[in-house]
């Protein structure tokens, strides 16, 4: 019997896409999966298709959004034109859409089966504390909405406020699909002094990373603090490099690969996130990050950012500070000792399973099952 064909679309790096990279590890052994997206190819596809680095995907036509000419926008972006003529004819029987700007790419292959949506982003939000975006590319985002996504089979998202948003402002039922990390077998490691804190992540500035730093300043107290970011801004980078320089303890790292981020995280104690609402997927986030420090087998240290505040509460994996500045986040860790530290470390090692994608992945399978069928081991 064939395999059914199953497409991945993702305007990504997908090396580098912890979300993109679990559905591919989901499905390529049980369908015949083809791959889209930036980068080089993922061990277990059946295909790979590169986008060039050079063809851009969100750079929008700005005369053609003025003019509300929102359909020709989105065609005239490199990318966009590129995939449609390289899969000009191509059969497929569903497709795996991630973000908003891949459904009309699906829609035009027309695939036999369906289309399965996954938002990682509520869109119409993304870069809404720019007044200039919000004026001209939030109105695209809600047509690209209205008009597209309803027309998937199903749909999923990545944390509880952008269910509601989407429920609510759409009309669409997505299910929630947390970014949670694939199951890591390691165990916790022992907490010594100074306490080894932590961050992972992308180098951008709305995330207003320097207050992390400007909080370990403050604290003065018996830790170090390593960041491992990626040059997203390379500027911004640049600034967060000479601020830790001044700071005793404090190194900025070159990222590494997600292969081997969560073995680097374990050598740490306690990872840090403060993650300022500067945008509604910032104050709604339940980012890769705090499941990667649960693997890990770290503690967690956090502002008051409510999707993750319920999950570090309900488990109890670490502290939160009462504010997203660096005074209430210096208090935090003043508190932490190497008693505290090692029991938000084995409360992450009790729940590491429970709260593994695994658990979450089955979603997605359930879907496409419900497209495909359940498919067989190739």
């Amino acid at each position: 019997m064939t395999a059914r064909r199953l497409l991945i679309l993702s305007f990504s790096v997908l090396e580098s896409d912890a979300r993109v990279l679990k559905q591919i590890r989901a499905f390529a052994p049980r369908y015949e999966v083809t791959a889209v997206g930036y980068g080089p190819a993922v061990a277990g596809v059946h295909e790979h298709i590169s986008i060039p680095a050079e063809l851009s995907h969100a750079d929008l036509n700005g005369r053609l959004i003025t003019a509300h000419w929102y359909r020709r926008a989105y065609w005239s972006l490199p990318a966009m034109a590129w995939v449609r003529d390289r899969l000009h004819g191509r059969r497929v029987d569903a497709v795996l859409a991630n973000e908003l700007e891949s459904m009309p790419l699906a829609l035009a292959l027309r695939p036999s089966a369906g289309i399965h949506l996954d938002l990682h982003e509520y869109t119409p939000l993304l870069n809404a504390e720019h007044d200039a975006w919000r004026r001209r590319i939030k109105p695209y985002h809600e047509w690209m909405l209205r008009r597209y996504a309803g027309k998937a089979a199903s749909t999923s998202t990545v944390s509880g406020g952008l269910v509601r948003a989407y429920r609510d402002n759409f009309g669409l039922d997505p299910d929630l699909v947390t970014n949670a990390a694939p199951f890591a077998e390691l165990a916790p490691g022992e907490v010594t002094t100074p306490i080894r804190l932590v961050h992972s992540g992308a180098c951008l500035r709305n995330r207003q990373l320097m207050t992390m730093l400007d909080a370990v300043a403050l604290a003065d107290a018996d830790v170090t603090f390593d960041l491992y970011l990626t040059p997203n801004d390379p500027g911004y980078l640049e600034e967060l490099r000479t601020r830790a320089a001044t700071i005793p303890g404090v190194t900025v790292h070159d990222p590494v690969p997600y292969a081997e981020l969560i073995g680097t995280l374990n050598g740490y104690d306690v990872g840090v996130h403060l993650l300022a609402p500067t945008n509604f997927n910032n104050q709604w986030a339940l980012p890769n990050k705090l499941f990667d420090y649960v693997q890990a087998r770290l503690g967690v240290l956090i502002g008051p950012s409510p999707e993750m505040a319920e999950r570090v509460e309900q488990y109890g994996l670490g502290a939160i500070a009462d504010a997203f500045t660096a005074q209430a986040l210096a208090e935090r860790i003043r508190q932490l000792t190497p008693a505290a530290v090692a029991a938000f470390k084995d409360a992450a090692h009790r729940h590491a399973r429970e709260l593994s994608s695994e658990r979450q992945v089955a979603q997605w399978e359930e879907r496409i099952g419900a497209l495909l069928g359940p498919g067989a081991p190739r």
